[in-house]
């Protein structure tokens, strides 16, 4: 039995860990691969070889296992609680009131009218086509009216889709994570206190009672981390720790207040951190990015490979597709697309209407409540996870290969406007990131210092404070405004992280960062070639260099190239000058750099950076190539985010860095 823990553990971590490296390596969903991993390892194996190789039930069973394989007392039940709970806490941080505000009039519509509906209507769908008893659809409906974060986001980046749309689809599903779970606390609450035989009213009362003791419960833990973070009570390394037991704490005494209440106080518990300004939220963000993702995961491969071949065959007959069928072409059209009409346009709401994921949290919370449901004797809750497990996996797989064509057709993704995120932001990136914006480019500049935006903020530039690695930026950030990212931070091993991480995303001859002064002098302690974006830039063009040339007047120009004002019309006058970008007719956009040499042509816009000297069109045959050379758009885009006081004051530093005792590292 110790044994067969340990390995069972071993196996659950690998596959649910692993799942999510492939899903990351390949720009897979992660609940497909996951789904496949657990299935494999349960059901598949026992149908192939007469027992499964993972079987949850019978590992951690600590009563004996009855006639299906079921535990009749086992530790699933706890592990799975605890679990829930931090996926809970970890919705709840996503949750941020002034957000919420600011998302605009659909997504409160989605909220407080589009819910009900869905509830309302997937119960009926749940009762009447899928066959479930009215408590367990009433239950099971609720659960169902989350659209997961964790899946819609890599959805609006495989397809582009910003603006109003990606941006109702995004917060509805931040905004619903928990939702789903707090009414099915409530339904099962209720049908307790009935089965109890006790008087409705004061079933009512209790279940309001406790639920509002146990919100109360959740702020008290939120607001008491809050208040020893600030004091500096605990020491950094202890944070993560501290913060894990806290939600540990909180559900376990709501849970002794009562029976699934717990799940109310940890979703309040992480709304008060979330709400609550302080310092050490980026720590918090951490664990949640680190101790949720494993637990999510380690509960998604036990939940499906505690299914058995009953189970998927079961799943596979005409309730199950008539509940799919309801919920996709009527249950969301209507709770959805309707109710987002006048406050989107009718394409918009459309597009809307349809997509609709279900992630990990809805199966997740289906297993959990399945398990209480059949104990206290309703004998179809057994039928939830299976359920859920059918509608995840149709509405990401349908919707993953749909939303882009759909889209596109409703001409509702960006077209032949090329977009780069812009990662550091200094005087240079400043200049930069505003010429490329002038040209015509979608530029976000991104840092996660706020003081080092203020050049951003004061070129009215699209920024993006935070840290880009960061799975916070995965919700906060909008990936459909860039196709190619640009590191140029003084740190170039974080250039190349930054590379690294959305190089399988968007390519790697779409990540660039500068040059780095070890690599030109081939040391072998360098990053090596392939962890590296390609480079941005001249060799030997090092951020240290670039900062130079900014203080010592340098600008950025675009050059609109025409028959009489070529290319090397544009070398001849710009002989100093670094070539970084071009513009193309077709709405595409090149960086440019060793390997990547300037090609030109009529219409192709170049972005150089290069002494301010004025860039005139050359002497002309005739009255013709003299009106097209005046065309030329040879426009200098100068740093404004630098006064002249201090310009000259670093410039004189640079010229001579011992007068000063400093070493020139701008």
């Amino acid at each position: 039995m110790h044994d067969n823990l340990i390995l069972a553990v071993a196996i659950i971590g690998v596959l649910g860990i692993g799942a999510q490296w492939l899903a990351w390596r390949f720009q897979a969903p992660a609940i497909v691969l996951m789904s496949v991993a657990g299935l494999f390892v349960g059901p598949f194996w026992a149908w192939m070889f007469g027992h499964p190789l993972l079987n949850p039930s019978e590992v951690f069973a600590t009563g004996g296992v009855d006639a299906h394989g079921k535990a009749i007392s086992s530790l699933l039940g706890p592990i799975i609680s605890l679990a829930v709970a931090v996926i809970l806490f970890e919705g709840g941080l996503n949750l941020r009131f002034h957000e919420l505000r600011e998302s605009g009039k659909a997504v409160m519509r989605l909220i407080f009218i589009g819910t009900p509906i869905a509830w309302g209507l997937g119960t009926l769908a749940a009762h009447y086509a899928a066959g479930l008893s009215w408590p367990v659809a009433i239950l099971f409906a609720g659960i169902l009216v989350v659209t997961g974060p964790t899946v819609i986001m890599p959805l609006l980046r495989q397809s582009k889709l910003g603006g109003k749309v990606g941006s109702t689809l995004k917060w509805e599903g931040i905004v619903n994570d928990p939702v789903g779970a707090l009414l099915a606390v409530v339904v099962y609450e209720a049908l307790r206190v009935l089965n109890a035989g006790e008087n409705p009213l004061y079933a009512a009362g209790w279940i309001f009672v406790a639920a509002v003791m146990a919100g109360c419960l959740g702020v008290a833990f939120g607001y008491g981390l809050v208040h020893m973070f600030r004091r500096g009570w605990a020491p950094e390394y202890l944070k993560a720790p501290i913060l894990l037991s806290g939600v540990i704490a909180c559900y376990s005494l709501a849970e002794m207040i009562e029976h699934e209440t717990g799940l109310v106080a940890v979703t309040v518990f992480g709304m008060a951190l979330a709400n609550a300004r302080f310092a050490s939220l980026q720590e918090v963000r951490k664990f949640k990015e680190n101790i949720a993702v494993l637990l999510i995961s380690g509960v998604f491969v036990i939940l499906t490979a505690d299914l058995t071949p009953q189970d998927i065959a079961s799943a596979f007959n005409f309730p199950t597709f008539a509940f799919l069928f309801c919920m996709l072409f009527i249950v969301r059209p209507i709770s959805a697309g309707l109710t987002t009409l006048g406050a989107l346009k009718p394409k918009e709401s459309a597009l809307i209407g349809w997509i609709a994921p279900r992630g990990i949290v809805a199966v997740a919370i289906s297993g959990f409540f399945a398990e209480r449901m059949v104990a206290d004797g309703y004998e179809d809750a057994s039928r939830l996870t299976t359920l859920a497990f059918a509608m995840a996996i149709t509405t990401v797989v349908l919707h993953g290969f749909t939303i882009k064509p759909i889209a596109r057709w409703l001409g509702l993704v960006r077209v032949n406007r090329p977009g780069t995120l812009i990662v550091g932001s200094t005087p240079w990136s400043v200049g930069f990131a505003k010429c490329l914006s002038d040209a015509g480019a979608d530029v976000i500049l991104a840092d996660s210092n706020f003081g080092r935006l203020r050049g951003a903020r004061q070129a009215n530039l699209d920024r993006f404070y935070g840290e880009v690695v960061s799975e916070g930026a995965e919700l906060q950030l909008d990936h459909s405004k860039f196709d190619s990212v640009v590191a140029v931070s003084a740190n170039d091993p974080y250039n190349a992280l930054v590379c690294s991480h959305f190089g399988p995303e968007l390519g790697r001859n779409h990540a660039f960062q500068l040059a780095s002064q070890d690599l030109e002098e081939d040391n072998p302690r360098a990053i090596n070639l392939a962890a590296r974006g390609q480079t941005l830039g001249g060799r030997g063009r090092t951020y240290d260099a670039l900062i130079r040339d900014t203080y010592r007047g340098w600008t950025f120009s675009k050059t609109t190239l025409t028959e009489g004002f070529t290319l090397e019309n544009l070398k001849a006058k710009r002989p100093d000058a670094d070539l970084l970008a071009e513009l193309r007719p077709d709405g595409s956009m090149v960086f440019l750099g060793p390997s990547r040499s300037a090609k030109g042509g009529v219409g192709v816009t170049v972005i150089s950076f290069g002494p301010e000297t004025a860039v005139t069109e050359p002497e002309t045959k005739d009255g013709a190539d003299e009106a097209e050379a005046e065309n030329a758009d040879t426009s200098s885009t100068e740093n404004e985010a630098l006064p002249e006081a201090k310009k000259a004051g670093l410039l004189s530093r640079i010229k001579n860095p011992k007068s000063t005792g400093e070493r020139s590292s701008l």
